[in-house]
């Protein structure tokens, strides 16, 4: 009867093993199926075509020929800034910097300004790799910004033209960042967006690698090469309008809509520095 019993108690423990053994091949194959659903990025081969590197003395102008300047108030956003063409809000550091400087003053009737720089006459592309290396200013009511702008823009208008934000920040939330596109349906507050948080850091105490992945079909989102935010035709409640030549923007706006006010905790002058510009193609 021990025997019986020692019997019948191998075979329920064998049967148990072979369980346990399926379930843990059912798991794992769960895993791989997960991971193949295009949520892991593929991997791609670049070929750098375009930069920048801010090299020059402290106070020496953007380089005129990868670089103009946007001159105005408002784009749109009910920003505060009136952005100038001077060395005040734009120049180089002498460190190897672009520095971009918002300042509260009074100019051509606005209280504060700023700098918008663009490639747009210069240099435009379809598809790549976009990338800068950014250190924030801090401070609510300031509006950094790194982003692309569809080339046809004075054709078409905006939001037609497509906008792909690489990063778009807060200054009243430093740990954050946040990618965005707008298209045709959903543009402004529609944005099609995502954030990036930092734990227990912040995006003005340091750089930060910026950059989108961009392609026919996808753009993809990385800070400091963590892919954060993917985005696809089938993402956007409207037309997929990224399949034509953009150009690069970098700015930093003070007040409107997305940020609010500056307030009396708001220091100035405020800088964006960035260290460099990348564009690449795949190959």
């Amino acid at each position: 009867m021990k025997e019986i019993n020692s019997t019948l108690a191998r075979k329920w423990m064998s049967n148990k093993i072979k369980l346990f053994n399926s379930l843990i091949g059912l798991f794992l194959l769960l895993i791989i199926s997960a991971c193949d659903d295009g949520s892991v990025i593929k991997e791609r081969s670049w070929e750098l075509v375009w930069e920048d590197n801010f090299d020059g003395l402290a106070g020496a102008p953007i380089d005129s020929l990868k670089w103009t300047h946007e001159i105005g108030t408002d784009w749109g956003n009910q920003q505060l800034e009136y952005d100038t063409d001077r060395t005040d809000n734009v120049s180089l550091d002498g460190e190897g910097n672009l520095a971009i400087t918002a300042r509260r003053e009074s100019y051509a009737g606005s209280g504060f300004t700023s700098g918008r720089i663009t490639t747009s006459g210069l240099f435009d592309q379809t598809y790549g790799r976009f990338e800068a290396r950014i250190k924030m200013p801090w401070g609510p009511g300031i509006w950094p910004a790194f982003w692309l702008l569809g080339s046809d823009i004075d054709v078409i208008g905006w939001p037609q033209c497509g906008e792909i934000d690489i990063m778009e920040y807060r200054g009243q939330q430093p740990n954050f960042v946040h990618g965005s596109v707008h298209g045709p349906g959903y543009s402004g507050g529609a944005a099609v967006s995502k954030s990036y948080a930092l734990e227990n850091d912040r995006f003005d105490v340091d750089f930060h690698i910026y950059a989108v992945e961009w392609g026919p079909d996808y753009i993809d989102y990385f800070v400091d090469d963590v892919l954060y935010f993917q985005i696809t035709p089938d993402d956007v409640p409207g037309e997929w309008v990224y399949n034509h030549p953009f150009h690069i923007i970098l700015n930093v706006a003070v007040g409107g809509i997305y940020v609010g006010f500056p307030t009396d905790d708001t220091p100035f002058p405020q800088t964006m520095l960035v260290d460099w510009v990348r564009v690449h193609k795949e190959i």
